[in-house]
């Protein structure tokens, strides 16, 4: 269906209707039903609907007045088709606008819903935009006729009311008031240009007396200046005065010139005093510089001293440590010879006791434990080859478990994975947006709506929302290609990235792509030469766009007319490395494995196994069906590996248990043996003990005691050592901090002298400088001669003379200084600060007059343009007219006087022989007058555009031929102009051929 026309109309609790479904169809719909059925309440709804205020659909002084009785609320719902190359903002309302108006007893509401009922937005100025957009003018009587306006029309024969509606029409009038308020707006743009230009005569008149002022002050400051001179000539005039005493005095001089040797050889001296304090200081300072060298060394010295003093005291500090240790040692081992020496004793008195039975009674029972041990150890061998057999068994089922656990937990994280890409998949088959970005993208369009008017361009975006593929079969190579170039957004200028920033912001899209790009430049053209040279396809080939703008950023960001396609590995290798092919940047497989050569180095990156199908691909239910087979798999398998899990759990607590039996029995077996073990060696040792009648051998307790005695000797000669190194050490550091504080005493001694040089260093500056500073103001007492030979010396004039020119000159300056109170630079600021503000005024207001003048040419052309418009409107009226009133045999002219503001109809009947003109058309029947004027209808219909049209009533006044007549016309009319059209009428249309084009509904008769 066409953009623009109504697909639904529904009504709640609105005039007569308490629910009220209507479907209707693309082209010609006819509603008929019984008087008070509310046919008519269908066109004031949408009246009402598309902004029409209540008194103009003349059936209400309020919109409250339309809630059927007893009901608190009414509401209506108008669904308007959004298809083809005219949708309003389909990507943001899709297929259908949804128009909800909802009126309460206090208020009113308008709400606007995308085709999914998702409100998207509810100012008056949006559904103005729609309407606006649209061309829908419901309050234009050839968009909906209602009832009312049907009887007026048809029924009136008054010239003036066919004029009102002439001019309504064809939106003449609408021109017509709107030239003329922009008229009376650049009249009262005009006096108000005229009011600030007089409001600045007034300044430039004081403007004008500021620059007298300051010609006048000029005049004062040259008489100051002239002044200052006189006073300069006056002061040289003294100067030369003084020169003639001084020539007087000459004589003297010369008597005096005698004393000049002694002067000059007082000179001399006070001069080679200075040269030797020169030479001192110079002196001075290299003592100072060698000096500050040498307490550099001295620093390193000590630092270096310091540090050998911490070192000594710290091997002091290591051998008194190790010397206590020694100590510790020798006592222990005396302690210990101790200890031996009172075992040998006892031992040799236990042995004197044993007697000879004990001998016999001690071998029998050496034989006897002989016969366990062998037993035991049997025993306790073949306990331990059992207990290995078994460890080795339960080792390889915990292995085992360990494996398929491991699996178990593989397939599971694998099944969470594919879990979650079939979610992804069936977000993105639900809504294709939010592959590129998610939530967050959904986010930043409502945050753009809502700042649409801020932007110049309305931003472009996501881009892959924007491109088709030809085959799914490249999608994951497209997507591994472009990668987040498809998540990136595309403005027409810096501004609009900026406001688009903050809208991301605002939604907490961070890192979001934003490329610039001018939307008007046209789909680039690439030449063949600078393509790959290659039959495999490129992304550019295989991707599709209806915006030239996405196509030109992949080609100048993404590069995709250089990016070649392959089905798989070995032909990819073959095109990226083998043939070198020019202009190729880099090769794709279709599971994504990318492939470059940069220079000699050849690379091969594998392509993401995690993904199945790109952001791209439009089979996503093929893809999700593949995954939920593979997820079913893969729980299959998982649970034999379950079932096989708990038979090896089993097994493992059974041979667990067997395990812990045998260790039991080994373990007793081994206790057992040790026991039989040490009572043998027990027994052995006795046997061997009475053995020796005689003595008791005590050598095993002497040789230890030897071997202790040995040791405390060394440890007694270590010891010695260490004292001798704990001596040593104590003398050298007692050395290094006698050193150290001499070295501190001598530094110190040094560091004194330094300051003393540094003391005189200080004096003698001191003195050069007061001798410069006496020599510096002798020399600025000589005034300079050149500033009055600049101004043409004293000229001969005397004293007397010049100071009575300065003295009249100072009182011409104090009278004419009276005068004014201001400064001359005052003046001259106050005098560029006002020209400046005036300057900017001037140039403000001429840029005004430029642009009123060009507003008013631009006006003037528009009017001339409108007369000549309505002058062929008038002219296609006519013959339009003509062509349907040809249609009853009947032929007319009309007469439109736009000074008059009349219209009128001349006809011309069949049935009249004399062809005589019938100028007044109530002289006509009444169905010979309602045909003619519905011919006058149309032929405004033709003139005039508008997605849907609705007529109420239109064949009252008609009798049955020229109702048939009238409805043919209509028909035929409304199928060939391609608009939706809306006819209610109560009479019968059985008439009416039915058609694909033609819909008929009947409306329930009226409640009693």
């Amino acid at each position: 269906m066409a953009a623009g026309t109504i697909s639904r109309i529904r009504l709640e609790n609105f005039m007569c209707h308490s629910s009220l479904h209507i479907e209707l169809g693309e082209h010609v719909n006819f509603i008929t039903g019984q008087n008070g059925s509310g046919k008519s309440a269908i066109l004031t709804a949408l009246c009402v609907a598309f902004g029409c205020r209540a008194k103009n659909t003349q059936r209400a002084a309020s919109l409250k007045d339309f809630i059927k009785t007893g009901c608190s609320y009414a509401s209506i719902l108008v669904d308007i088709n959004n298809h083809g190359e005219d949708a309003f903002k389909p990507e943001v309302f899709g297929n259908v606008i949804i128009l909800e108006r909802r009126i309460t007893e206090s208020s009113s509401s308008t709400v606007l819903k995308d085709q999914h009922g998702r409100k998207v937005a509810h100012r008056k100025d949006d559904l103005v935009e729609i309407i606006e957009h649209f061309n829908i003018d419901v309050e234009n009587p050839c968009v909906i006729m209602s009832q009312d306006k049907s009887r007026e029309f048809l029924h009136s024969g008054n010239d003036k009311d066919k004029f009102k509606f002439f001019f309504k029409a064809t939106l003449l009038q609408q021109v017509n008031d709107l030239l003329g308020s922009i008229r009376k707006n650049l009249n009262v743009v005009d006096s108000i240009v005229e009011e600030l230009e007089r409001s600045i005569m007034p300044v430039l008149k004081e403007l004008d007396d500021i620059q007298d002022k300051i010609k006048n002050m000029e005049h004062i400051e040259e008489i100051a200046h002239e002044i200052e001179n006189l006073k300069k000539k006056l002061a040289w005039a003294w100067v030369y005065d003084v020169d003639k005493k001084i020539g007087e005095q000459t004589e003297k001089l010369e008597k005096l010139r005698e004393r000049i040797p002694a002067c000059q050889e007082r000179i001399d001296r006070n001069t080679a005093i200075i040269e030797e304090v020169r030479k001192e200081f110079i002196v001075k300072k290299e003592n100072v510089r060698s000096f500050l060298e040498k307490t550099q060394e001295v620093r390193r010295m000590k630092e270096k001293m310091q540090h050998d003093i911490h070192e000594a005291v710290k091997l002091k500090m290591d051998l008194e440590k190790e010397h206590a240790r020694g100590m510790q040692v020798l006592n222990k081992m005396n302690t210990r010879v101790r200890r031996l020496e009172v075992q040998v004793h006892e031992f040799q008195l236990k042995r004197m006791q044993q007697t000879q039975a004990e001998v016999f009674q001690v071998e029998d029972s050496i034989w006897e434990l002989q016969q366990e041990i062998n037993s035991a150890n049997l025993c306790a061998t073949r306990l331990s080859e059992e207990e290995k057999k078994l460890s080795e068994e339960l080792q390889d089922i915990i292995k085992s478990i360990s494996d398929i656990g491991k699996e178990i937990d593989e397939d599971g994280r694998r099944i969470n994975h594919l879990k979650s890409q079939i979610e992804d998949l069936r977000r993105r088959q639900h809504d294709k947006l939010t592959a590129f970005g998610g939530d967050r993208v959904q986010s930043l369009y409502r945050s753009i709506e809502r700042h649409h008017s801020r932007f110049k361009c309305p931003p472009i975006g996501p881009i892959g929302y924007h491109v088709q593929l030809a085959s799914d079969c490249w999608s994951l190579a497209v997507d591994c290609a472009l990668g987040r170039l498809l998540d990136a957004f595309i403005v027409s200028c810096h501004k609009d990235s900026l406001i688009l920033r903050e809208c991301a912001k605002e939604v907490k899209y961070h890192n979001l792509q934003i490329i610039i790009y001018d939307f008007a430049k046209p789909r680039l053209d690439i030449p063949n030469h600078l393509l790959p040279s290659t039959t495999h396809p490129t992304i550019l080939s295989v991707i599709h766009s209806k915006n030239p703008t996405i196509l030109n950023v992949l080609v100048d960001q993404g590069h995709t007319e250089r990016q070649v396609l392959v089905q798989d590995y070995e032909v990819g290798k073959s095109v990226a490395f083998d043939k070198r092919i020019r202009n190729l940047k880099e090769v794709y497989t279709s599971d994504g494995c990318k492939m470059f050569c940069r220079g000699s180095v050849e690379t091969i990156l594998p392509p993401n196994r995690k993904w199945r199908a790109g952001r791209l691909c439009t089979s996503l239910g093929e893809k999700i069906i593949e995954i939920e087979n593979e997820t079913a798999e893969i729980k299959k398998i998982n649970s034999e590996r379950w079932d096989l899990k708990g038979k090896l759990v089993i097994d493992r607590d059974n041979i667990n248990s067997k395990l812990r039996t045998l260790k039991r029995k080994r373990e007793d077996e081994e206790q057992h043996l040790e026991r039989k073990k040490v009572q043998l060696d027990d027994t052995k040792k006795i046997s061997i003990a009475n053995k020796h009648d005689t003595a008791v051998d005590t050598s095993e307790l002497e040789a230890e005691m030897m071997q202790v005695k040995e040791d405390i000797g060394n440890k007694e000669l270590v010891l010695e050592k260490i004292n001798l190194k704990l001596t040593d050490a104590l003398r050298e550091e007692n050395d290094k901090r006698a050193s150290y504080k001499n070295f501190i005493g001598s530094a110190h001694a040094e560091m004194g002298s330094i300051s003393d040089a540094e003391h005189e260093l200080q004096l003698v500056e001191e003195k050069i400088n007061d001798a410069q500073q006496e020599y510096f103001e002798k020399a600025s007492r000589i005034c300079a001669e050149k500033e009055v030979e600049a101004l043409g010396g004293v000229g001969g004039s005397t004293l007397e003379q010049l100071s009575d020119r300065i003295n009249k000159l100072n009182q011409k300056f104090q009278q004419e200084s009276r005068r004014y109170t201001e400064t001359i630079d005052d003046l001259r600021a106050l005098h560029d600060k006002k020209g400046r503000k005036i300057l900017r005024k001037q140039q403000m207001y001429a840029g005004f007059r430029g642009k009123l003048n060009a507003c008013q040419k631009a006006l003037d052309l528009r009017w001339r343009k409108f007369q000549r418009n309505a002058g062929l409107l008038k002219r296609q009226l006519t013959w339009l007219f003509n062509e349907h009133l040809g249609k009853k045999g009947i032929s007319g002219h009309i007469n439109v006087d736009y000074k008059n503001e009349v219209l009128s109809v001349d006809l011309t009947m069949p049935q009249d022989a004399s062809r005589d003109t019938v100028r007044d058309t109530r002289g006509l029947s009444g169905g010979e007058r309602s045909f003619s004027t519905l011919c006058f209808t149309l032929a405004l219909h033709g003139m005039t555009e508008a997605p849907f049209r609705a007529m109420d009533e239109f064949d009252v006044f008609m009798d049955a031929v020229s109702r048939k007549i009238s409805l043919d016309t209509l028909v035929d009319f409304a199928v060939a102009q391609g608009s939706q059209w809306i006819f209610i009428t109560p009479h019968d249309i059985s008439m009416v051929k039915a058609g694909d084009r033609i819909k008929k509904q009947q409306m329930a008769a009226p409640r009693g």
